[in-house]
């Protein structure tokens, strides 16, 4: 199965409920979509920050996924956010992780979310906790 396929096969409820669609995955880069709809913005009609947060908790989430060995999971243990443009409500966001850091027992990944106009909307750092039947 590739990589894409799994992300897919795997996600969880709350990222289907964002809308989000993985479009390309490997285990060094994972890049997925989210339409900024009215029901996920603030006002104006902007992305709300707490969206654009899950996106990219999904993304460092489901890329430390594809990284885990067999029989692992993972949690977000901290996550940091800056928020650099707005996003208007009709139009998509892309995001891309990668990682900073793959070991062991953490994981470190930098997501980029970028609005429809390609302006850099916020940067986002998140260090994921690998669970083994060891942690």
């Amino acid at each position: 199965m590739d990589l894409l396929t799994r992300l897919n096969d795997n996600q969880v409820p709350f990222a289907k409920l964002l809308g989000i669609r993985f479009v390309s995955a490997e285990l060094d880069r994972v890049c997925a979509e989210m339409p900024v709809r009215d029901d996920l913005c603030t006002r104006p009609a902007v992305a709300h920050g707490g969206a654009l947060m899950a996106f990219a908790d999904t993304l460092g989430g489901m890329a430390t996924f594809l990284n885990l060995p067999e029989g692992a999971g993972t949690i977000t243990m901290e996550s940091k956010t800056n928020f650099l443009s707005a996003a208007p409500v009709g139009t998509c966001l892309t995001g891309e992780a990668t990682p900073e850091h793959r070991g062991r027992t953490t994981m470190v990944w930098q997501t980029r979310i970028f609005a429809e106009s390609g302006r850099l909307a916020a940067l986002v750092t998140q260090t994921q906790l690998v669970l083994t039947g060891k942690s």
